[in-house]
């Protein structure tokens, strides 16, 4: 009698090997072509199967429960993607209506113009004293401003673009420096600075807000919009 080549010692890991052997370079990261294949394969493999020792009810059972987790998982990358590209809209949308607005992020630039600056901090803890030191290019101490205490998180402060003995100083760009103290302990302070946005870029990194001269700045940076 002609022997039968019995297949129920093919492993889980054979089937799924033989998944991914397109016969025409088609791509196999589609999850209902991935089913479809499993499922030519099984019937195969079942009507192959020795009738002396068929594939026994645990192994099928095991098969088709991995070939449904794969199809899950390549229906949650597909809905995920989904989700992913209308976050990635709702972000650029966000992102276009700043144009032309003031927003603070992290730096130490205090552009003053027509007299007035604006400039802030972010603070790591309440402070019950917060000093504002602005400089010049050469990192002169020009002004220095008590803002007393303050809670934690944003500060914003203002100059008028005058030294300390009242002379005003040019137009121009200008640094400062912020230090925060409670009980004579130092808080951990950020400076920020303040720009306006004038275009969006788009990046590999997501979205990137164009400052003019402050440059680049990413989108999820951004601590307060003005």
């Amino acid at each position: 009698m002609a022997s039968v080549q019995s297949t129920s010692s093919s492993s889980a890991n054979d089937v799924f090997a033989s998944l991914g052997a397109g016969s025409s370079g088609k791509s196999t990261t589609d999850a209902e072509d991935i089913q479809n294949r499993f499922l030519k394969l099984l019937t195969t493999q079942l009507k192959n199967q020795d009738p002396l020792n068929p594939m026994d009810n645990a192994q099928m059972t095991s098969q088709l429960a991995q070939i449904n987790t794969i199809s899950g998982i390549e229906k949650l990358n597909v809905t995920l993607g989904k989700m992913l590209d209308i976050y990635d809209s709702g972000q650029s949308m966000q992102a276009a209506g700043l144009i032309g607005k003031h927003v603070l992020v992290a730096g130490n630039n205090l552009p003053l113009s027509g007299g007035a600056a604006l400039g802030g901090a972010s603070l790591a803890a309440a402070a019950d004293q917060v000093t504002v030191s602005v400089l010049d290019g050469a990192g002169n101490v020009l002004q220095t401003q008590q803002l007393g205490a303050r809670a934690a998180g944003t500060v914003a402060f203002s100059w008028d673009g005058k030294k300390a003995d009242g002379t005003q100083m040019p137009d121009g760009t200008y640094k400062f420096k912020v230090e925060a103290q409670s009980g004579g302990n130092k808080i951990e302070s950020t400076a920020l600075q303040v720009g306006m946005v004038n275009a969006v870029v788009r990046s590999n990194g997501g979205f990137l807000l164009d400052l003019g001269a402050q440059g680049n700045v990413a989108f999820k940076d951004v601590q307060q919009i003005l």
